[in-house]
């Protein structure tokens, strides 16, 4: 059997404890690590804290997923659609290298995402339909299909109701594979 990167939710706080505990155990495991400042009242120091809080990625196939579990600090795998999320490795590559092009990264949690289809609710564009392209921290890009050319508009937010949830590219069903986003 092949093996596959999976995440595993682990205790607060124990993530690099994890990752070392599963290398220490055969297990490759990847626990994305971003350099911050931190601001103690006497002093400034540059400290490795994991991206993902609570999550480790872990490469392993089915049959050790039992041995998997029973690693202190490791709570349970994360699910898909009542399976253990499968996470491509193109994913886990990317993730290694944007961490490795960029420090002090933040994840930021969306509740539009690209391709959502969605009704502009306030604004000169209200009524409009159209699919989304693009998402900011407080607006999104949305192209507004009209006369055979897209307009792009860039919307508030909060101006706009989702239609149609699109699966992100990143979450396949058919596949069970799985995404942080």
């Amino acid at each position: 059997m092949d093996a596959n990167w999976y995440a595993v939710y682990t205790k607060p706080r124990w993530e690099k404890k994890v990752a070392e505990t599963l290398a220490r155990n055969s297990f490759e495991a990847y626990c994305p690590l971003n350099r911050v400042q931190r601001q103690w009242h006497d002093r400034k120091k540059i400290i490795s804290e994991p991206l993902f809080t609570s999550y480790v990625f872990v490469r392993t196939d089915e049959n050790r997923h039992a041995e998997l579990k029973k690693i202190n600090g490791v709570i349970n795998l994360v699910y898909w659609l009542r399976k253990p999320a499968v996470i491509r490795d193109e994913e886990i590559v990317m993730i290694r290298k944007f961490m490795n092009q960029y420090s002090n990264v933040q994840l930021e949690k969306t509740t539009v995402n690209v391709n959502d289809v969605v009704r502009v609710i306030k604004g000169p564009l209200m009524e409009q339909e159209g699919n989304v392209i693009a998402v900011r921290n407080r607006t999104i890009k949305i192209a507004l299909p009209s006369l055979g050319y897209i307009m792009v508009a860039e919307v508030e937010k909060q101006n706009v109701e989702i239609i149609v949830k699109q699966v992100p590219a990143a979450v396949s069903a058919k596949t069970g594979t799985f995404a942080i986003r």
